[in-house]
């Protein structure tokens, strides 16, 4: 069967010839005149200076940081002295700053993040110390609460797990948050080698700190032989999903459980790496078999669109553990997706869709 003339001649009168750089979709189109210049030249993804999603980067002196004029500030974190297991998500930032081609332009959500709010890549928690553990969770305590204090989004790239504890001292200040964390591992559990703040322990501290609301709290894809350590999570009133269990209750069905859990309220969301499988993301430090999927975990995100979201976090990459890339490629894309949600955020410049 050969294909009809007349609809072939009318496709070149409409993209062939003076039309071949014509987009007709409006919304496309609108993209396309943020990313090209008159001659049709966009830049190229592989040049220029590295940084989080592409972002200008802004220089802070903090001594006297200045966050104006800013919607959203993504910040490094690269610490991991919380491991447990295999250290080297302290390379976690810069492994992102290397990935091209994410994003700019969210095809599920309709939305281009980084023209629609004002968003810069703002360099690293300016640590202390590289040694001290107490020391550098001070530092990012009080980065985060800088941030916060200015009216400013913030989304965190590290390092271990254990930075989200700081982080949500900082956030939760002034009332307890709720949390959706997609993670392998609850992180609720208690002490080991006499120390309370490793990165299998921060939602634990952070409800005895008063700053998280277990009742709010959704963990989803937990799975893997620590469970064990866990009972927290449960006695605390937290909503666990577990990764086996999530083809029976089927993608829908645990986005609806998550918004029903968080509600209206400020919500914090922590995406750790090793909530994929180890066939998506081998560059971690506790890698549990029988995980999520990549478009699994983008379609969960996709479905949070409108929470009142104060921030988040992508955590746990350690890329010397994966020589394609793919974890870090995987975790740029899930930073994506945060940035993303934030267009929607209550109160939030692009929140009016």
């Amino acid at each position: 069967m050969f294909m009809d003339s007349g609809k072939l001649e009318a496709l070149r009168q409409r993209f062939a010839g003076d039309n071949e750089r014509v987009i007709y979709d409006k919304g496309f189109a609108a993209v396309a005149v943020q990313l090209f210049d008159p001659k049709g030249t966009r830049v190229a993804p592989y040049a220029g200076v590295p940084t989080l999603l592409d972002a200008p980067h802004r220089a802070i002196d903090w001594a006297a940081p200045d966050l104006s004029n800013l919607d959203v500030a993504m910040i490094g974190v690269p610490m991991d002295l919380g491991v447990t297991n295999r250290n080297g998500s302290r390379f976690g930032p810069r492994a992102l700053r290397t990935m091209e081609r994410v994003g700019p332009y969210n095809h599920v959500l309709k939305t281009m993040p980084t023209a629609s709010l004002k968003v810069a890549d703002i360099g690293d928690v300016p640590f202390r110390s590289r040694f001290d553990l107490a020391t550098s969770h001070e530092d990012i305590e009080r980065t985060a609460a800088t941030i916060a204090g200015a009216g400013v989004l913030p989304l965190f790239v590290g390092g271990d797990h254990s930075i989200t504890l700081p982080i949500l001292r900082a956030l939760g200040a002034d009332r307890p948050v709720g949390m959706i964390h997609i993670d392998a591992h609850c992180d609720t559990s208690g002490p080991f080698d006499g120390c309370k703040f490793h990165h299998g322990g921060p939602f634990r501290q952070a409800v005895l700190d008063g700053v998280l609301d277990p009742e709010r709290t959704i963990q989803i894809g937990i799975r893997g032989a620590s469970e064990y350590l866990w009972e927290f999570s449960f006695e605390s009133g937290m909503t666990v999903i577990h990764a086996e269990e999530i083809p029976g209750l089927g993608l829908d069905a645990v986005i609806a459980r998550a918004r029903a859990v968080v509600g209206d309220g400020p919500v914090y969301v922590s995406f750790d790496i090793d909530s994929l499988d180890p066939a998506f993301a081998p560059g971690t430090g506790t890698p549990e078999i029988g995980g999520l999927t990549t478009r699994e975990v983008q379609m969960i995100l996709r479905g949070l669109a409108g929470i009142n979201m104060i921030g988040g976090d992508v955590v746990e990459v350690a890329p010397q553990y994966d020589a394609t890339t793919n974890t870090a490629h995987a975790g740029a894309q899930m930073l994506f997706e945060l940035l993303s949600l934030l267009d929607f955020t209550p109160d939030r410049s692009g929140a009016a869709r």
